[in-house]
């Protein structure tokens, strides 16, 4: 029996194959519909032990939609194109994180984590 090869998993989605643009603007819109905040945050490494992450402006309170997320993470990914990005959803009630993927990683220029483009 074949095992499959070792290879780094980043956060949520990791195990899933690589996400289409339509399928990231669905979690977007998802978090938005469950009133969740999104977020984007940058950091240098994405190791299971980096806690802190680097927020790209103050949460996204106001988004109606996700383009709007992805401009941000566009403009986030052409300052900081060495690091890893992420989406992250903030529950306003619970007062913390529900949800984060990775959308960006380092050497993947001009697009995100899946290869794809916005």
């Amino acid at each position: 029996m074949k095992t499959l090869p070792k290879e780094q998993h980043f956060e949520t989605f990791s195990y899933l194959p690589p996400l289409t643009d339509a399928q990231i603007a669905r979690q977007i819109q998802y978090t938005i519909d469950q009133g969740y905040f999104p977020c984007i945050e940058f950091n240098e490494k994405s190791d299971p032990t980096e806690y802190y992450w680097t927020m790209w402006k103050l949460p996204l309170f106001n988004a109606t939609g996700p383009q709007e997320v992805l401009n941000e993470v566009q403009q986030c990914r052409s300052e900081y194109s060495n690091c890893y990005i992420r989406v992250v959803a903030f529950d306003n009630i619970k007062q913390c994180q529900v949800m984060s993927f990775i959308v960006h990683k380092p050497g993947t220029s001009g697009s995100n984590s899946s290869g794809y483009r916005y």
